[in-house]
């Protein structure tokens, strides 16, 4: 009965092991030592080669294990700040939907609301509006983009755009676009790339205005909704994500977002010396020429012209989200 109970009890211990060692599981305590070194001589023998190889691949998984709490993940988009570069002055009247920079210090605009929507040429260094075209009432302007001598323009709630002359806004033709509604309009320099107001970037043949194709814009697997004024810039589409401080950074190829600018700086300044009646973000221009990147607003009275940096503090991505992420509105049509 007491040889029963003891070798329960060496089972139970045995059990509780998570590592059973070689020099602890079949070795009698009562061996003469003469007998000892040699059985483990030949285990450590028999053991020798591998020991290096099994050592370092140990040693390389705690590696990774640690490193991967430490590192930072980088498929993650990139977090940009801004620095303001100059600021100009601009119509605190324009409901700006559509912005885009045309060379020479010149800057294009298209205005919304209904009643008081309008395309127009803007100088940049004044702000003066050097010529403009009042849209028909019924009709609620929203983007615009520049291809050759041609200006493209979408409207709100409508797929009714129109095409401007740019030496003479007052020459325009209609055009009907295949898009659910017109938010934002930019080119990249063969066609046009378009947005509805939904996370789907449409790209649209320049001559029919048909969809050639479309891509849904995802963060880190949620779709980005909202997606407003567009801007092309290096191979990039760059949106204003409509009733956020942020500004996304798409593949055009892929529909991925690259990068968020994060601007709410901008807007809460402007709010601190006393513009309590502006509204959100939306406007992006971008001077290839001479690597500049300007920003506006609705009923904004400044225009910035501003820089990036690249932030270094580590990933959070609810926090992007909650800045930056807004959910599917559906606007009824009157």
């Amino acid at each position: 009965m007491a040889s029963k109970k003891k070798l329960m009890a060496s089972k139970k211990k045995l059990n509780k092991r998570s590592v059973i060692h070689p020099q602890t599981t079949a070795t009698n305590t009562s061996m003469a030592p003469s007998r000892r070194p040699n059985l483990s001589c030949g285990k450590l023998a028999f053991l020798a080669p591998a020991l290096p190889v099994l050592c370092f691949f140990g040693l390389l998984s705690i590696f990774w294990s640690w490193s991967s709490k430490l590192t930072v993940d980088h498929s993650s988009p990139v977090l940009y700040a801004i620095e303001v570069v100059n600021e100009f002055p601009h119509d605190p009247q324009a409901f700006t939907q559509g912005l885009l920079y045309a060379g020479n210090d010149t800057l294009f605009e298209s205005t919304g609301l209904s009643g008081e929507s309008s395309v127009r040429k803007v100088a940049l260094q004044t702000g003066k509006v050097e010529a403009i075209h009042k849209m028909d009432w019924s009709y609620f302007g929203e983007g615009l983009t520049l291809l050759g001598d041609r200006l493209f323009q979408v409207t709100w709630l409508k797929k009714t755009g129109f095409i401007y002359d740019r030496y003479n806004l007052s020459k325009f033709e209609e055009f009907t676009h295949q898009m659910q509604d017109g938010w934002g309009l930019a080119t990249d320099g063969k066609s046009l790339i378009g947005s509805d107001g939904t996370s789907t970037l449409y790209q649209l043949d320049v001559q029919t205005l048909k969809v050639m194709s479309k891509r849904i814009v995802t963060h880190n697997g949620h779709e980005v909704h909202s997606l407003n004024e567009l801007e092309y810039v290096n191979g990039e589409v760059w949106a204003n994500i409509w009733q956020s401080d942020c500004i996304a950074r798409i593949s055009y190829t892929e529909g991925k977002v690259l990068g968020w600018i994060l601007l709410p700086n901008l807007r809460e300044g402007l709010i601190a010396t006393g513009y309590h009646g502006i509204d959100v973000l939306n406007g992006i221009a971008w001077d290839g020429e001479n690597k500049r990147l300007f920003v506006t607003g609705k009923l904004w009275p400044k225009l910035y012209e501003i820089k990036l940096h690249r932030m270094q503090n580590n990933y959070d991505d609810e926090f992007v989200q909650q800045l930056c992420l807004r959910k599917p509105f559906n606007f009824v049509k009157p």
